[in-house]
């Protein structure tokens, strides 16, 4: 028997490709049509393949093989799963503990203090996994996605994760999605997962990578063309005989990075590279199992895909994207023109390499093959230069190969086997808060306050050997196609394009042993929290809704401009509250930009005329029986997948987010925390109501699927006016 992990010897892989197929041969009696991949795998996930689906419309019920969760996010899903009662979970789950760990001074201590400092909460997360079947992954491990593609990733699966970089394992071409806890904790309870049947988008590549052209630079162009609201809804599933000069990994950095699209997920077929990738981390049984399966794991001849864009890579210039927003696309050629134009600071203060994103051997590889020439000159980096290894295994095949070693000579610090610095856990010291500055990540992220919570860096994405190319010049402007270096002895070099590795030839090294197997017996195990904590509390059901129409509900605050969730609850120092949910809403929308003032976390109580921070205010209207709305933009609730940005509002009174359209995981969040999320049917209205307007929101006694609701407004001069918003509950969600 073949298991679906080497670390789950109960679990076969065998059945689950039986049941696929079964599914699929049922589903295709009423579909008589060539499928995409991405429709093979997910209607062959299906909880009734008879189903009749329409994508982009149909409500799907399905079954995901597994799930994985983020021990940021593993805190509420499993104080969640707690409250079900039940004894163990239905799918094979795991925790993994990779965003509590701050960057400061270099990995061995920032671990050694991570641990004492969240021990509370990794030993709940511990004990939960032992209680309740969970695989749990232990801080230093590696970062979530990594781990996930090492160990549990296999060709034609369906998994689902509370991050919402999930993607990353479409390089192994699974199905993996980012969704939050409360979708988790459904499935680990043996419920269906619902989703709307998505849209697929092909992206055909022909040609082959050459020279500086690396994966990163082909998710860089596609977020470029389209921006961060253009894959929502869909699958971005990548064709061609190009993919065939793509590592697993360089696919795995493709769908990563597919999340900052509003891609529901993205993946590739199943090719043997996948399959070179299932040997070297001695998976051959799955690579063999998926070999046989392998007319599943292909899209049919002639499928047909809402939006097909083409690149070719062998003309593919690398790119730099941002800054403030992963979307912003350039190409090396005309980035340094561009950044002038625009007076990002030329200085370049900090290059920061890895993250789940690109962390690889090969990535790691290829970067420490620029250090390398720079050494051979004398040369040094010019900026301050950190290395985040993805994973454990990572990390100790790259010191065993002498690839860490270039890296940290030219002046590299090697950081936690962590998320560290590409989600704000990074504890800054090298400019003053506030100051104008520029840096450039390998990671995925770049919103405004991103990595450090300064508004003012300027944070630009690339590749990691651009990056580490970008260090040794120090500066912005740095081309290393077109532009030479200086040596210490004054001569000038110009560094050769990047070569490494797409794997170990001595294969890999395991490293430290950090894997926490749930016990054969579990009886008697037990979670304890203290009451008294103030990273832990045991969550309580909240109120439920009346059957009225919602009236006098004050607009609590109209927020300006792109609203992700990290304006919505902010991580950095707030990770170790996520356990907490009274102590975390105090972080509750302190990011986001007040309409009427311009600022941030500050908005004015209609009943008393005081001006406050937003979570005291929206207390303020609990307290007093006040249910309250908020008003948003575009795309509300981009970025990480965080239903604490859900909860929050939740449990802090609100009724109903009014937006011009969200991101999808965060609409999903909404609605599982029994909240309204709303959009303008004319966009234009949104600028009609202002941030001192109360609301009323009437239908909802005849809530039903396509049935548009209104909302009063009323002015604060008495004038009042009716709006028409849209929602997407169907029967269920409006049921739950």
């Amino acid at each position: 028997t073949i298991p679906m992990s080497n670390l789950e010897k109960d679990t076969n892989l065998q059945s689950v490709y039986d049941n696929m197929q079964n599914r699929l041969d049922k589903f295709r009696k009423h579909h008589n049509k060539p499928l995409t991949l991405a429709e093979k795998i997910v209607y062959s996930h299906l909880d009734n393949p008879d189903t009749k689906v329409k994508r982009g419309e149909t409500y799907l019920d399905l079954r995901p093989d597994r799930v994985a969760m983020q021990d940021a996010t593993a805190q509420m899903a499993m104080l969640q799963f707690i409250s079900s009662g039940l004894p163990q979970t239905a799918v094979p789950s795991t925790i993994h503990c990779d965003h509590l760990i701050q960057a400061k001074v270099g990995g061995v201590e920032d671990l050694k203090r991570s641990k004492d400092e969240n021990k509370e909460v990794f030993d709940f997360l511990a004990s939960a996994g032992a209680k309740y079947g969970i695989g749990f992954w232990k801080p230093g491990s590696g970062i979530i996605h990594q781990i996930i593609l090492e160990n549990y990733a296999f060709p034609g699966g369906l998994m689902i994760g509370t991050d919402s970089h999930t993607p990353n394992a479409g390089g192994l071409g699974m199905v993996a999605i980012g969704v939050g806890g409360a979708d988790a904790v459904d499935v680990m309870a043996g419920l269906p997962w619902e989703l709307k049947a998505p849209k697929v988008i092909g992206v055909r590549l022909t040609g082959e990578l050459n020279g500086w052209a690396s994966p990163k630079d082909i998710i860089l162009k596609v977020a470029g063309i389209l921006t961060v609201s253009g894959g929502t809804g869909a699958i971005i599933e990548y064709f061609g005989q190009g993919v065939k000069s793509l590592s697993a990994t360089g696919m795995g950095t493709i769908c990563n990075m597919g999340a900052e699209i509003g891609a529901t997920t993205s993946l590739f077929p199943y090719n043997e590279r996948q399959a070179e990738y299932l040997r070297a981390t001695k998976r051959e049984g799955i690579a063999s199992l998926a070999d046989s399966f392998a007319d599943n794991l292909q899209p049919d001849e002639g499928c047909e895909y809402d939006q097909v864009i083409d690149i070719n890579l062998s003309e593919l210039e690398p790119h730099v994207n941002g800054p403030f927003t992963p979307d912003l696309a350039t190409p090396i050629s005309a980035f340094a023109k561009t950044a002038k134009e625009n007076d990002w600071p030329d200085k370049l203060e900090v290059g920061l390499i890895g993250s789940c994103t690109n962390s690889s051997y090969e990535d790691m590889s290829r970067a420490a093959s620029i250090a390398q020439q720079a050494l051979d000159k004398g040369d040094k980096a010019k900026s301050l230069f950190t290395i985040t290894p993805g994973s454990e295994q990572v990390r100790a095949t790259i010191t065993r190969d002498g690839i860490a070693s270039p890296l940290e000579k030219i002046g590299g610090m090697v950081l936690a086997n962590a998320c560290g610095p590409c989600i704000g856990q990074w504890d800054r010291q090298d400019v003053p808060k506030n100051a104008k500055n520029s840096i450039i990540t390998s990671y995925n992220r770049n919103f405004t306050g991103r990595n450090d919570a300064n508004p003012n860096t300027h944070a630009f994405v690339a590749s990691p050997e651009l990056v580490t190319a970008m260090v040794l010049a120090g500066r912005l402007s740095f081309n290393p196609l077109t532009d030479s270096l200086t040596a210490p002895d004054g001569s000038s070099y110009k560094l050769e394009p990047p070569s490494g590795d797409r794997l170990p030839s001595k294969g890999f090294d395991a490293g430290e042993d950090t894997f926490q197997a749930p016990p054969a017996d579990r009886n008697g195990l037990e979670v304890k929290v203290d009451p008294s904590s103030d990273r832990l509390q045991l969550l309580e059901p909240f109120a439920p809704w009346d059957g009225k129409d919602y009236t006098g509900l004050p607009v609590l605050i109209k927020a300006k401009g792109k609203c992700t969730t990290d304006h919505i609850s902010m991580a950095g120092p707030w990770l170790k509250y996520r356990g907490h949910l009274e102590n975390i809403s105090n972080n509750m929308l302190i990011g986001a930009t007040n309409a009427e003032n311009g600022e941030m976390n500050n908005v004015q109580n209609q009943k008393t005329g005081e001006w406050g921070p937003v979570p005291q205010i929206a207390q303020q209207y609990r307290d007093n029986g006040l249910g309250w709305v908020v008003i948003g933009d575009k795309n509300y609730g981009e970025g990480s997948s965080r239903e604490h940005a859900a909860l929050e509002p939740r449990f802090l009174g609100a009724r109903a987010i009014i937006v011009k359209s969200f991101a999808r995981i965060h609409e999903t969040n909404l609605k599982k925390q029994g909240l309204l999320p709303l959009t303008f049917a004319n966009e234009a209205d949104y600028d009609r109501i202002s941030g001192n307007d109360q609301v009323a929101i009437v239908g909802l006694t005849e809530f039903a699927p396509g049935k548009d609701l209104t909302l009063k407004v009323t002015k604060p001069d008495g004038e009042t006016f009716d709006i028409t918003v849209k929602h997407t509950f169907n029967e269920n969600q409006i049921a739950w």
